[in-house]
């Protein structure tokens, strides 16, 4: 402390000071020489004066003697020792004496100054002697305070330890031992750590811990759980005493920074302490039926995701992306003259089938890439397993409901059911791993044994809900677990292999909230290495188009009153299979007669066969000429309104015969559009398959030129 003070005042004094001598601390008291030495001149100074003036000596006498009763007042008022208070009268009485008597016979005789030399070291001495006992005096009197402290608690933890010997006893025929009782800080309950009698092991008390649970007569919501101790014959006994399970636990508005080696935040225990999920190698399930509060969960989940500067997640969630929407949303209507790029909480979001088999497919092809290219980086790490970082980021896939597309009969479902099982049976050690959740707890939605053994982190929301709660099945061999002790919205029961399952409430996440952590994480989230970029192709670099996300924009109602006020329409049916024209989807349109179907069929045909079909030129000074083939209209109308895709392309007609590549072009539209590199680098790759572009070079010598400019169009 005092070299952070003197260093305070280097740093704060404007000019430097040379000293000139020792610097005195004014507000200093006095210690035992300091003290004496100060006591000793003033009688000097006194008596001197006095007998130069002539003052009576007895004014002298009664200073001293007033400086000795008040001093004596004040150490009693501190609550000092005798001894304290009979040294400070005494100095005073001393002093006023030797003033007196020097006052009377001269104070400038050999005799007047040893004496008052003899009686500073008098008074110094016995002031060392008086501290070093108040010293002593008050550790004491600490001590015995926190001996009557301990006292107290451990007569309090006798009391508890006999009642609960007392109890097992009666309850499971176990003897126990106690050997410690420690209170949890958060003063909800209390852990007993005790022996065990002979050959009996932990589950035998684990079994009972409902019965111990009633006979306790704790709360609904408190329970008994019994847990392996620091060997085979101890145990450890949580007795939670207060339900903190019933009311909402708002998420921690603590933001920092997490990694997917140090572990994920996902709720509470019962006594207080976060639970922490550690997901490098394992998948984990999350089971919960309707109202439970399920999707709160993955919320969550997807928090943790955001907050860790190694992690990328993906979400499929074939429900119109509602677990993924309020992650995305937040940067899609950020606005544009900030100039702070907002990045989704998210990075990739699939609410289709198509979409999630493009997910699934770029994630398959990123690990096996990731097993060839980083075999150098493992061998130079000694390690087996891809060392994940902020470089080469963990891939979570987050599949809501994804139990219920392993058990599915559907053709389509079972598809990306089979890529699912591949992601979670090959690509462990290329770090990219999953998230299933399911509704219930049943044979059927845990019978398949990829699950089972892959996903060890386990939770299960009961939400009060008794049937297809089954929680013997999702944590196998846990003792003592019942719904009924978690009949609250957002409490069930987590399970790791770092922790026994047990009894936990997730936190309570708003909309809001989740907008203010996307916002908080933006700079935070990794970019998929170069080397998986290039594996996952334009599958992965066109996640973001506008083409396949113009469904995340449909959302327009904003208030209560204006969807109270908005007209009915009805619901659109799905749509079949086929192309997928998404650009017509969000312009309305007139009911067509099936004659003009018909026709407009037909015009098709003739315009994809011969380019015939009269429309409207486009200006070639304005625009790239679009290369002939398939005229499919919707799409084409799609590209002459996205205003970045041609300002690429007019950055690509600029560059002339040389051509350029998709980081220049990203930083010339990067203040206008704010386009990445890597879409832009997906719609080179389309324009050169389809003739817009010629590619040349190879490697980081790559460079595209139009097709006006290549030798083969001269």
């Amino acid at each position: 402390m005092k070299r952070l003070e003197r260093l305070d005042r280097l740093t704060t004094t404007d000019t430097p000071t040379t000293a000139s001598g020792p610097v005195w601390d004014w507000a200093a008291g006095h210690g035992p020489v300091t003290g004496a030495l100060s006591a000793t001149t003033g009688a000097f100074a006194l008596a001197t004066t006095g007998a130069a003036t002539g003052m009576p000596p007895t004014w002298a006498l009664a200073v001293g003697t007033a400086g000795a009763i008040g001093h004596t007042i004040s150490t009693f008022r501190e609550r000092l020792s005798a001894r304290t208070a009979t040294l400070r009268a005494s100095s005073w009485l001393l002093g006023a004496g030797w003033t007196t008597w020097a006052m009377t016979s001269g104070p400038l005789t050999w005799a007047a100054i040893g004496s008052l030399a003899a009686l500073g070291v008098g008074i110094g001495t016995a002031a060392r002697s008086t501290a070093l006992y108040e010293d002593a005096r008050e550790l004491e009197l600490i001590a015995l305070a926190d001996r009557q402290v301990s006292a107290e608690l451990h007569a309090e933890r006798r009391t508890l330890a006999a009642e609960w010997v007392e109890r097992v006893q009666r309850v499971s025929n176990v003897t126990l031992t106690v050997l410690a009782i420690e209170k949890w800080p958060t003063g909800t309950g209390f852990t007993i750590d005790a022996e065990l009698p002979g050959a009996t092991t932990y589950d035998q008390i684990a079994r009972d811990s409902a019965r111990l649970s009633a006979d306790a007569r704790l709360p609904h919501g408190c329970t008994v759980a019994a847990t392996p101790g620091i060997h085979q014959g101890r145990v450890l006994i949580d007795v939670s005493t207060v339900n903190v399970l019933a009311g909402e636990i708002p998420y921690p508005a603590d933001y920092s920074r997490l990694s997917i080696h140090t572990g994920l935040p996902w709720g509470v225990r019962s006594d207080g302490r976060e639970v922490l999920t550690y997901l490098r190698e394992q998948c984990a399930l999350v089971v919960g039926p309707t109202g439970s509060g399920k999707t709160n969960m993955v919320h969550n989940i997807i928090s943790g995701f955001a907050r860790a500067e190694d992690i990328l997640t993906f979400v499929i969630d074939l429900n119109a992306g509602s677990a993924g929407l309020p992650w995305v949303r937040p940067a899609l209507n950020a606005p544009s003259n900030t100039g702070v790029e907002t990045r989704p909480g998210i990075d990739w979001l699939a609410s289709t089938p198509e979409e999630a088999a493009l997910m699934l497919d770029a994630a398959i092809r990123i690990g096996k890439h990731r097993k060839v290219v980083y075999q150098d980086l493992m061998a130079r790490e000694n390690t087996d397993l891809l060392p994940i970082s902020a470089q080469i980021p963990q891939i979570m896939i987050l599949i809501d409901e994804g139990a219920e597309i392993l058990m599915s009969n559907d053709p389509q479902m079972r598809k990306l059911a089979d890529k699912i099982l591949e992601v979670i049976r090959q690509l462990r050690a290329m770090g990219i791993r999953t998230v299933l959740t399911a509704l219930g707890a049943t044979g059927a939605v845990l019978g398949n044994l990829m699950i089972r053994r892959e996903a060890k982190a386990r939770v299960c929301l009961t939400g009060g809900e008794v049937e297809g709660m089954d929680l013997g099945k999702i944590f196998p061999g846990a003792r003592g677990l019942k719904p009924e002790q978690a009949p609250f919205q957002g409490a069930g029961f987590i399970g790791t292999p770092e922790s026994a399952p047990g009894l936990f409430k997730s936190w309570r996440i708003l909309p809001q909230q989740i907008a203010d952590i996307v916002h908080a994480t933006s700079d935070r989230h990794p970019w998929l290495d170069d080397n998986s970029a290039k594996a996952a192709g334009p599958a992965y670099a066109r996640r973001w188009d506008t083409t396949r996300t113009a469904w995340m924009n449909t959302t327009t109602v904003t208030s209560v009153a204006e969807a109270a006020a908005a007209p009915a329409t009805d619901e659109q049916p799905t749509r079949p299979g086929g192309l997928n024209l998404s650009a017509l989807r969000g312009a309305p349109t007139a009911p067509v007669s099936d004659e003009d179907a018909l026709a407009a069929q037909f015009m098709a045909q003739i315009d994809a066969q011969f380019g015939t079909t009269t429309e409207t030129a486009p200006n070639v000074d304005e625009e790239p000429e679009q290369p002939h083939g398939l005229n499919l209209s919707a799409f084409r109308n799609e590209q002459q309104d996205s205003e970045a895709r041609q300002a690429a392309l007019a950055v690509l007609l600029a560059a002339g015969p040389e051509g350029t590549g998709a980081s220049a072009i990203a930083r010339a539209l990067a203040d206008t559009h704010g386009t990445t590199r890597q879409t832009i680098a997906g719609w080179l790759k389309e324009w050169a398959e389809d003739g817009t572009t010629v590619r040349t070079g190879t490697g980081t010598k790559t460079r595209y030129v139009h097709h006006r400019h290549a030798p083969t169009q001269d």
